[in-house]
Parts: structure tokens; C-alpha cells; sequence
């Protein structure tokens, strides 16, 4: 851990494209963002608008045709981006971790969960076998797995998709890390097994000081769960700050329309709110600001790429014409 008030993580200007037969993709456009200590930060957007992306670029899991072209990943002040392969295999799994959408990308088909959670503590720590094998079954019990004795003989075919999940996210909780970047591990489980989840989750960031970027969709997993948001739009974060006023009053059209349409926030009786159109190609996105063609408040300015600008204390958005008039 580091002293002082230096974020856990710090993401300047971070830009990930994919150099495809069908052109240039830019599938994380210039993010910025820092995660304090102990705190939990969602990064919420449609699908394809680059939050896994940006989990894989923090990790260092992109793949060919893809590459980091530009921009700091700053891990209690190191720069990620600057370090060997070795020492970034030696960072993932203990200090930094990732939680998997598809818990087969975490477990190993063909060997037991015990052996699989035993080697993920022994490849990192000197620890005896027996010791490995309590830190592996108290922390399946913490995240809602009844008699951990037992499923630690099972296979990860034995258990159903819900479960492999949680089993993943037991082996990401292990050496409780510095950060924990999660995308969206919750979305196959039920509500009463995401709540126990979440409020495991909550209590690791407390208690150890632990980061974590909760990457999803779902805005109200994030209302209760974050501390800050950041909504990205076609590889940009077009809104970001705590969590209460960007979701309360959000100053970004698009973060809007997003949460306008979330089930609740209509009168009973009134469709949905939506937003017209569709979310636009990456290979081909519109002049100036890339939500310009569904937009309501959209100008002749939007012609032009909006920066980001803080109208309110707080708050940040990258926008020509936001709802600040209608912000307390």
C-alpha cells in the first residue's frame, strides 16, 4: 500500500484502438479518470461503448489488433504502461485482480475448484497447503457458497453459471488486492445473491482499502453500490462525479436518457423514456459529438468535439449544452 493521497489508480488520457481490414476502431477515446482507496467507482454505458475495453487496457489483456496507443495507467504512482510482462504477471492475480463477465475465462475446466483456489494462493505467497485450503473455503462461505468443504472437491462443471461466477469472484477476493476491476460479474446471479455479493464486495473495499471499477449497465446496482460514476459513450466519458448528483440530476443528455429509462423514474402508465436511434458504429461515428445525432439539445456547436468542462463543483461533462440549469 502507499501513504499519502495518491489514488490507487490514475487513468490520463488512456486511448485503445483496434487496427482492423475495416479501419481504425477507437474503442477507448482519451479516458480519464482516478480511483481513490477504499472507494468503489461504476463505469456504466450501452453495450460497445468501451468499458470492458478499458478494464482489459488497465490490466494489460489487449489482444492484436488492438494496442494502447496513448495515455498514463498510474497503479499507486507506477506507471503500468512502462513495466515488463513479468512484473505485470506478477501484479495481476495478488495486487490487482479482474473479475470475469464469463467465469470460464477463471477456472480451469478440468481441475477442481480446491486445486484451482490452493495454486492461485501458493503462486503467490509461501503459505503451507492447509492454510491455503481455510483462506480458500472461508472465502467461498463469504460470498454466499453453502458448505465450501464440499464444493471444493467439485469440478466447475458441477455448478451452475451463477455459481461459477461467485467461485470467481472468490478467487479475484483472495489476496484481497489493491484493486479489483469487476465487469459486470452480477448480471447471471439472482437479486438476493447480488445483494450478498455486493455487500461482501462493499465491506473488502472498507476494510482493506481495496479500489474497485464496477463496470456494468445496470444503474441500479451502481445507485447502491458506488461511490462515483463515470457514463461512457462511444469510447468518451461524457459524465462523471459522485454518484448521488450524476444519477439525481444528470447534466449529460445522454446520461439522461439513460437513466430516464430505467423502470421508476416514469409516472405510472407512461411508457418508457427512450433514447431515439442508435448507439453509432465506432468505425463510423458522426462529426463533432458522437451522441449529436440522437440528441435533443443538439446545435450547430456540436459540429465540434465538446471537451470536458466542470460547470458544476464536482462534476464533470463533455458537452456544449448541459442540464445545468435544472441542477440544484
Amino acid at each position: 500500500m502507499v501513504a499519502g493521497d495518491t489514488p490507487t489508480l490514475t487513468v490520463d488520457d488512456l486511448k485503445t484502438y483496434f487496427f482492423t481490414k475495416a479501419g481504425k476502431v477507437k474503442a477507448v477515446d482519451g479516458v480519464s479518470f482516478s480511483v481513490q482507496r477504499g472507494k468503489i467507482m461504476g463505469l456504466v454505458g450501452e453495450s460497445g461503448c468501451g468499458k470492458t475495453v478499458t478494464g482489459f487496457s488497465i490490466i494489460g489483456l489487449v489482444d492484436p489488433p488492438g494496442k494502447i496507443v496513448n495515455g498514463k495507467i498510474l497503479f499507486n504512482g507506477k506507471d503500468l504502461r512502462a513495466l515488463p510482462e513479468q512484473q505485470m504477471q506478477r501484479l495481476r492475480g495478488t495486487r490487482i485482480a479482474m473479475i470475469f463477465q464469463d467465469p470460464m475465462m477463471t477456472l480451469n475446466p478440468v481441475l477442481r475448484i480446491d486445486t484451482q483456489m490452493i495454486e492461485t494462493i501458493q503462486a503467490h505467497e509461501k503459505v503451507a497447503r492447509d492454510e491455503a485450503w481455510r483462506r480458500s473455503r472461508d472465502t467461498l462461505g463469504k460470498i454466499g457458497i453453502a458448505s465450501p468443504e464440499e464444493r471444493l472437491k467439485a469440478y466447475p462443471h458441477q455448478f451452475s453459471g451463477g455459481m461459477r461466477q461467485r467461485v470467481s469472484i472468490a478467487i479475484a477476493m483472495l489476496h484481497k488486492p489493491d484493486l479489483i476491476i469487476a465487469d459486470e460479474p452480477t448480471t447471471a446471479l439472482d437479486v438476493t445473491i447480488q445483494g450478498q455479493i455486493l455487500y461482501e464486495i462493499q465491506k473488502l473495499c472498507r476494510e482493506t482499502s481495496t479500489a474497485l471499477i464496477w463496470i456494468t449497465h445496470d444503474l441500479s446496482v451502481i445507485a447502491g453500490l458506488a461511490d462515483d460514476v463515470c457514463v461512457m459513450y462511444a469510447g468518451k466519458i461524457v459524465e462523471s462525479g459522485a454518484v448521488d448528483p450524476v444519477l439525481d440530476e444528470p447534466l449529460h443528455p445522454y446520461s439522461r436518457g439513460l437513466i430516464g429509462s430505467v423502470p421508476g423514474h416514469s409516472r405510472r402508465g407512461e411508457p418508457l423514456a427512450q433514447i431515439p436511434g442508435m448507439t453509432p458504429s465506432l468505425l463510423n461515428l458522426p462529426e463533432g459529438c458522437a451522441f449529436r445525432p440522437r440528441c435533443p439539445r443538439a446545435g450547430e456547436a456540436c459540429l465540434e468535439a465538446p471537451r470536458i468542462t466542470s460547470p458544476l463543483n464536482g462534476r464533470q461533462v463533455r458537452c456544449f449544452h448541459p442540464h445545468v440549469e435544472d441542477a440544484p
